[in-house]
């Protein structure tokens, strides 16, 4: 994961505990029977961790976009690396054979002279 993706990772679970230590001291001051006021921070706990859940599912999605987006670029530019190197290879592989004719030829030339004095 990216710093900028461990930063927020820490940013959102800084914000979802300091929630999380409001409500609970809030509650807990509050003139309330005991009871009431432990079920009232269950119903907020199990709300911040469908949030908390909510929030992991998002930046769960986003990760795996951005991975993907990130792996379909890379093999693109790896396929166009290949195809021009491939290419080159085509063409300069072209260009000996023809020049290493042209060489023979001379060569066989040379020595049908050299034979024929």
């Amino acid at each position: 994961m990216s710093k900028n993706g461990k930063n927020t990772a820490g940013i959102l679970a800084g914000l979802l505990a300091g929630a999380a230590a409001g409500v609970i001291l809030g509650m807990l001051y509050a003139p309330e029977e005991g009871k009431e006021t432990r079920k009232k921070i269950k119903n907020k706990a199990n709300d911040l961790k469908d949030q908390a859940k909510n929030k992991y599912g998002e930046v769960s999605e986003k990760v795996k976009d951005q991975y993907g987006n990130i792996s379909s670029t890379f093999k693109e530019t790896a396929n166009n690396v290949a195809h021009t190197m491939k290419d080159g290879y085509d063409k300069y592989k072209d260009q000996i054979v023809s020049k290493t004719a042209d060489v023979v030829k001379d060569v066989e030339a040379e020595l049908n002279d050299l034979k024929n004095k």
